[in-house]
């Protein structure tokens, strides 16, 4: 038995027991702690009797008898397949889990270098994830937009939510598009037919709740303004529109997309919430992540993680040093095998980090 392994069933032992005494001790907390190793326990347990079963088998290989040698022999390659798997998916549930992988997400667009064209990718790309989200039965919402003269996205912010009851949410699995997404293409307008470079900045957020991340009061500013359409065109007279701006960082949010001041205010709070919360986060990453290489992509938002080259047919994510082909069919949403190729890589670092 693998210490690590053997770590956790002591663990779960000292918490069972802990339980049945139950004289000064947290039960919420204790009970949800034996929750979570319940499965991985009942895994190592498994492990720990085919390992048993297989050694037993191996003896009966020295057997005089043919038959019994043989049926020793095919039992020995299915437990030893056995016990491989049971190893790789204990090692994959005892990996240091993202706490807000059971979250929803806010996920921002921003064009960046490209002038229109910029702008037109970040509405293909708006358009792809909202496709990728239908897909995974998500429900996409925009909370704040800007229009381009070309008929692009400038900026556009959305929140992606899941089913209460959904085993898989969304932040868990968009967080790995958070970077600069780079596109090379003829643009329509080009008539020389030469290939233009665009960038997009894309920033995936988990939407907290106040409990996860509480921010006082007094530090928000909170300001009504009227909606704007294309142009800066005024859309709604009344002052519907928020903006609130958390003073001592100076970051802000503003949402304009709901009916009533009260709707954009609740939103617009989601979102400062989360971007304070990134700020401080990023502002303590900084300081171990040169210790540890044990996630892929997931917070640098300067950093360029994927290439879309058109004439070529191949998406490029660079994290992890693989090409996609079928470009149109990833920009109509199928960004499945690229988020599974990230998360494979994902868990192989971590994995490794632990060995350290």
């Amino acid at each position: 038995m693998e210490p690590a392994f053997q770590k956790i069933l002591d663990e779960y032992s000292k918490i069972t027991a802990a339980m049945s005494s139950g004289g000064g001790v947290d039960i919420a907390k204790l009970g949800k702690r034996q929750a979570a190793l319940h499965p991985v326990v009942e895994k190592i347990e498994k492990l720990r009797s085919s390992e048993a079963e297989f050694a037993d088998n191996q003896k009966l290989m020295d057997d005089s008898d043919p038959e019994i040698k043989s049926m020793a022999l095919d039992e020995c390659r299915r437990l030893e397949s056995e016990v491989l798997n049971l190893k790789s998916e204990i090692e994959e549930a005892l990996l240091p889990k993202d706490p807000n992988d059971d979250k929803d997400c806010i996920v921002e667009i921003r064009a960046g270098a490209g002038g229109d064209e910029a702008t037109l990718f970040a509405a293909e790309m708006f358009r792809a994830y909202g496709k990728f989200a239908e897909e995974n039965k998500f429900t996409l919402h925009i909370v704040s937009s800007s229009r381009s003269e070309a008929g692009g996205f400038k900026e556009i912010i959305a929140e992606i939510h899941s089913r209460l009851s959904a085993v898989v949410r969304p932040y868990g699995i968009f967080k790995y598009e958070s970077g600069v997404h780079r596109v090379q293409r003829v643009p329509e307008t080009e008539k020389s037919g030469r290939v233009h470079t665009s960038t997009i900045t894309v920033a995936v957020l988990p939407i907290l709740e106040e409990k996860d991340f509480s921010i006082n009061p007094n530090d928000l500013k909170i300001e009504a303004t009227t909606s704007s359409g294309h142009g800066g065109q005024s859309v709604n007279t009344t002052y519907s529109a928020v903006r609130i701006i958390h003073i001592p960082t100076g970051i802000t949010a503003q949402c304009q997309d709901e009916r009533s001041f009260t709707q954009n205010k609740e939103k617009a709070l989601e979102v400062i919430r989360a971007r304070v919360a990134a700020h401080f986060e990023e502002i303590e990453s900084k300081k171990i992540r040169d210790l540890t290489k044990s996630q892929i992509g997931t917070g640098d938002r300067s950093e360029k993680i994927r290439t879309y080259n058109f004439p070529q047919d191949r998406v490029t994510d660079h994290r992890i040093n693989q090409n996609f082909s079928q470009i149109n069919l990833i920009m109509e949403g199928k960004f499945g095998g690229i988020i599974e190729a990230l998360q494979k890589e994902d868990a192989a670092a971590k994995k490794e980090a632990l060995k350290k």
